[in-house]
């Protein structure tokens, strides 16, 4: 890496120290939230590699907390379509706006950068892009097919906005063969109109079954926060509805806000509380559950695919 490059990699890691000490004193985080901030090696090649070949991770745009301990394990999860939301989820700290017009070499680039991590399990998610006729869907199916031709071997796992309810852009992106089709609830349904403006509920959850039904074989997922002011009762009808659609795995995480422009958290859940949501959800019919504060839909996601597959 260039001095330059050095640099900025610090400058970076700096501001990343600094956001997670504010957030630490306005949310008063318990001890069991608080871990080291570490950067090695493997994070500052990640870093330069993404950087070169110029692509987007929600890892960073969405100030994801593991973002160090993934990066340092050399892995990633690559965003499509740019790093500007047309949506508005209070929730998000993705940057919101006009995105610029999609990159038509994005999906190769992915591919190069999985092929170069040594990627056994690939995770392709987006902005959500509803400017764009198929919201983003051709873009999907071309990097599906790209890394798919660059590394047979690898598996791989989209997590993708939900196409606005268009099942021809869903369709698209099932087409291209994934793996693993992932489409996040985010919440529950009675906080949709305050944390996630412009989505719907059962919506989201007609995506998830449909691409059950018609995925091929794809196995589905989705993924909530916990600690925006849901009940346990909320809770519980959204394992019951992701159950009647078939979805097969759940990943259920603490929310943190990413800064001060972000919904405040209502509170933080215990290891306790979450090792009781995991066994309520397996036992409204999901079959794999990974459920602790850290987790997010795609963290660690190829060992719970791993999981899955045992």
């Amino acid at each position: 890496m260039s001095e330059d490059g050095r640099e900025k990699t610090l400058e970076r890691e700096g501001k990343e120290r600094q956001r997670v000490r504010e957030r630490h004193n306005d949310e008063r985080m318990p001890r069991w939230l608080h871990r080291p901030i570490q950067a090695d090696r493997g994070m500052r090649e990640v870093d330069a590699l993404l950087r070169r070949l110029d692509l987007h991770t929600v890892c960073e745009s969405a100030k994801c907390p593991n973002r160090m301990e993934c990066f340092s394990r050399r892995t990633a999860t690559f965003m499509l379509l740019g790093d500007t939301c047309t949506r508005n989820c209070a929730f998000c700290g993705v940057a919101k706006g006009v995105p610029a017009a999609p990159d038509a070499g994005e999906p190769e680039r992915v591919a190069e950068a999985a092929a170069q991590l040594g990627l056994e399990h690939v995770v392709i998610t987006s902005v959500t892009r509803d400017d764009l006729g198929d919201g983003g869907a051709s873009l999907f199916a071309a990097a599906v097919r790209a890394v798919k031709a660059r590394l047979p071997g690898a598996t791989v796992e989209v997590l993708t906005p939900d196409f606005r309810g268009d099942l021809r852009a869903l369709r698209l992106v099932l087409g291209a063969g994934p793996d693993i089709f992932n489409h996040n609830l985010e919440t529950v349904e009675g906080l949709y109109e305050r944390a996630r403006p412009g989505a719907d509920y059962r919506r989201s959850l007609a995506l998830l079954e449909t691409a059950k039904n018609e995925g091929m074989g794809v196995s589905t997922k989705s993924g909530i926060m916990v600690g925006l002011g849901e009940t346990r009762e909320q809770l519980r009808a959204l394992f019951r509805d992701l159950a009647e659609v078939g979805c097969d795995m759940l990943t259920i995480g603490q929310y943190l806000r990413p800064s001060r422009a972000q919904l405040k958290v209502d509170r933080f859940l215990s290891p306790r509380e979450f090792a009781e949501l995991a066994r309520e959800a397996e036992e409204a019919g999901i079959p794999l559950v990974a459920s602790a504060p850290f987790v997010r839909s795609s963290y660690r996601a190829g060992e719970l695919w791993q999981s899955a597959c045992m």
